[in-house]
């Protein structure tokens, strides 16, 4: 089984399948392809017939698309809790799952993933800070609901709707926005978790770097390689 991603300091889809592989310890090989390069559309095609990272090719079958990659995992390995068991809990993973998958277009056109460094809060405006609210609701109310005892997660442990909101978690802390509590502790569960710990620590050591994705923000630190756990 292998997983072809793109650079992992900026590739919020690619680090969603790769968090579910990681923390449900599924044994995969990775193949990085770098963003904005000469070859990366050549190298990219000939594993994905969008053109996109990430794609997860198992044997003969192939499937792109991060949610689909999750459900494709869930259904590889049942025993696995990729998902809820519980029916309720099932619905509302699949719902906000969707939900991320299909909205919130401006956060991520105003604060696109970046784990190398930490910005200025951005100007927040209407939109942006409406995108932000939806998303603690969905996160407060979801762990209010189904959270317990079981974990600081969304459902208690974590499960592939923690994977689908990571790199919200990282968009939320490296611009400064503001957050609650309850989402700030949220966030550092995630930041904590051990495969999200090891994609950055992998991600600081990425040679490449595009200016791009820093365009109109300012830089307000420089962040260290964490240990891997």
């Amino acid at each position: 089984m292998r997983l072809v991603i793109a650079n992992k300091l900026y590739s919020s889809w690619s680090l969603r399948p790769w968090l579910v592989l990681k923390a449900f310890d599924i044994a995969f090989d990775e193949t990085v392809i770098p963003l904005r390069q000469p070859d990366t559309e050549a190298r990219i095609r000939a594993h994905s017939p969008t053109g996109k990272v990430p794609v997860l090719i198992d044997g003969e079958a192939s499937v792109w698309e991060s949610t689909a990659i999750m459900n494709y995992l869930a259904a590889r390995f049942p025993e696995k809790p990729i998902w809820p068991r519980e029916r309720m809990a099932l619905a509302q993973a699949l719902s906000i799952v969707a939900e991320m998958h299909a909205s919130f277009e401006v956060l991520r056109r105003s604060c696109p993933m970046n784990l190398g460094k930490r910005f200025a809060t951005p100007q927040m405006s209407d939109a942006l800070k409406a995108d932000v609210a939806r998303i603690e609701t969905i996160w407060r109310e979801t762990r209010q609901r189904f959270g317990g005892p079981n974990g600081p997660y969304l459902f208690g442990a974590f499960t592939a709707a923690d994977a689908m909101f990571a790199p919200v978690v990282t968009r939320f802390d490296a611009y400064s926005l503001p957050v609650a509590a309850d989402t700030r502790a949220y966030m550092g569960a995630i930041m904590a978790h051990p495969a999200f710990v090891a994609w950055r620590h992998d991600a600081y050591r990425e040679p490449w770097r595009i200016p791009d994705y820093e365009a109109g923000h300012t830089m307000t630190e420089l962040l260290a390689p964490p240990p891997v756990i």
